[in-house]
């Protein structure tokens, strides 16, 4: 792509704002970064219902109410999940002679999908400022709308908090040659990629770091051992979350023939539909025409599925499941659907079970997630260590308990796949996948001693007003003239960082004349670049 294209130019222009906030959010300290991030995610708290709203709206997936569990859950619920966790201050060990001090990633340009779109900014914007990064939203076209208006609503209350200008972005048109362009970029430090395997695999092949994640496919196992009437309860709640969008949804139950017929009753009283051989053969038709998912579906009530394929369920069906044979790749029905259709499977026993639900991860799903209903440990442990994936929900619907939100997994939108998944992420998405720490580390020698690090820090409390991001040169909203010799932007550079130095001690007065002599020059080396 010409560097020239406006789309490169855009995303130049968004990150180079990016960087300029990064590198003034790494100087935060602790108590600050807990400031700022108590207000965004109170702003997002405040929002969820209204930005739910307006995704299901703009994107036609999901259902409110679940959607407006998880942008609370990804705002105040992120905020409690790490309370107490510090990624700002220098850790010491004296025991082992290592002090160790963080070092953010710098600028995370975040990719967000359309199925769970609000709750992955959230998500991701608080991760991010909770490690003093920068953050880039990418959102997805389909839900561009919503994203752009929850991101605005964040970063306002991050600089309303003391943030730096541009902290949090989102990217108005998101297009191909944009999200490209600002994966390639080398001033984008790390990509955190959630959606399509393509979009993840175009991550990997950036040039830069990525964090990218696969689709899940997930098998749900009940046994004979389980509590029937609990696990009908949980299935048919889970699959019915959010109508599926989630990537740990059940997509193939696998249950126990000794079972089958009871755990089935119980499931249709919990609002499943149990379809006949006739009516499963013109749901898996519609669902998977020519063999592949109809993205008219996604998202979608159980009872408009049923109407457009033609099948018959009542109006208050939450979820239709359809019986198959056989877990083979040519099977429709065992493929991720991401709307609240369930096929099922029945085996002789649980060891069937076992090898029909590793079947299931082998065909899609690898490395995501799986979930079994069962009270008898070997089983599940076997279970466990025999379908490939890295995390097992035992006992809880998966949608909510592989996501970390009924389980005490760490709450995720981005889910690893590890290894086996080709993901260079094996667990949960945390904080501490967006900080790196330096560790000094002294003489293991006990003759030679360690320095007392008590108290020290090389941050200091935000305490004057934050300097705004530099004016381009070309900005006509500037109306100064600069002095001779300066552009419009270098003024503003040193002008803020004029102020800047105000709000600090005496002793810095070198070091901000040394960063307005680097600014300085990086205009100039631009300038003649141009």
């Amino acid at each position: 792509m010409s560097e020239g294209t406006p789309q490169v130019q855009t995303a130049g222009h968004v990150l180079e704002r990016a960087r300029w906030a990064a590198r003034a959010f790494a100087r935060y300290s602790a108590a600050d970064v807990q400031r700022i991030v108590a207000a965004v995610a109170e702003a997002g708290h405040r929002d969820a219902r209204h930005y739910a709203e307006w995704a299901v709206r703009e994107t036609g997936f999901g259902v409110v109410e679940h959607k407006t569990l998880k942008n609370e859950a990804c705002s105040r619920g992120i905020v409690a999940e790490y309370a107490g966790e510090d990624f700002a201050t220098p850790r010491i060990d004296a025991a082992r002679k290592i002090v160790e001090v963080p070092r953010p990633a710098g600028v995370v340009l975040a990719l967000t999908p359309s199925t769970n779109p609000v709750a992955t900014v959230y998500f991701k914007v608080l991760l991010s400022l909770m490690t003093r990064n920068a953050v880039v939203i990418s959102p997805h076209p389909m839900a561009r709308e919503c994203c752009n208006a929850a991101a605005a609503a964040l970063a306002e209350a991050a600089v309303a908090a003391g943030a730096p200008d541009g902290v949090v972005q989102c990217v108005a048109e998101p297009t191909v040659p944009m999200v490209t362009a600002l994966m390639e970029d080398p001033r984008t430090d790390v990509i955190l990629a959630t959606g399509g395997t393509a979009m993840v695999r175009a991550a990997y092949s950036s040039g830069n770091p990525a964090i990218g994640v696969g689709p899940g496919n997930v098998p749900v196992l009940v046994d004979a051992s389980a509590d029937l009437k609990a696990a009908a309860r949980r299935i048919v709640e889970s699959k019915a979350f959010d109508n599926s969008v989630l990537c740990t949804n059940e997509s193939v139950l696998i249950v126990e023939d000794a079972v089958a017929d009871r755990l089935l009753r119980e499931m249709e009283r919990c609002g499943a539909a149990v379809l006949d051989r006739a009516d499963t053969a013109r749901l898996s038709a519609y669902v998977f025409p020519d063999g592949r998912l109809n993205v008219d579906v996604v998202g979608r009530s159980a009872s408009w599925i049923a109407q457009q394929a033609g099948v018959r369920a009542g109006p208050r069906t939450t979820v239709l499941l359809g019986s198959f044979d056989v877990a083979v790749p040519e099977e429709p029905m065992t493929h991720e659907k991401l709307s609240p259709v369930l096929g099922v499977l029945r085996v002789p026993d649980a060891q069937r079970g076992i090898e029909a639900a590793r079947a299931v991860v082998r065909i899609a799903g690898a490395g995501h997630s799986a979930a079994i209903h069962s009270t008898d440990p070997g089983t599940i442990m076997e279970y466990a260590a025999t379908v490939p994936v890295l995390r097992v929900a035992v006992n809880v619907g998966s949608s909510t308990g592989s996501s970390g939100l009924d389980t005490n997994l760490a709450p995720t939108m981005t889910v690893g796949t590890g290894f086996v998944g080709r993901s260079s992420l094996g667990e949960n998405l945390h904080p501490r996948h967006l900080v790196n720490w330096t560790k000094i580390a002294y003489n293991a020698d006990a003759s030679v001693p360690m320095g007392d690090f008590a108290g020290l820090s090389p941050w200091r409390d935000q305490t004057g007003p934050v300097p705004g991001y530099p004016v381009a040169s070309n900005d006509r909203s500037a109306t100064a003239a600069p002095a001779p010799g300066r552009t419009l932007r270098t003024e503003r550079i040193v002008a803020d960082a004029l102020q800047f130095r105000g709000t600090r001690h005496n002793g810095d007065d070198e070091r901000f004349r040394a960063e307005i002599r680097r600014l300085v020059l990086e205009e100039l080396s631009q300038l003649r670049k141009g």
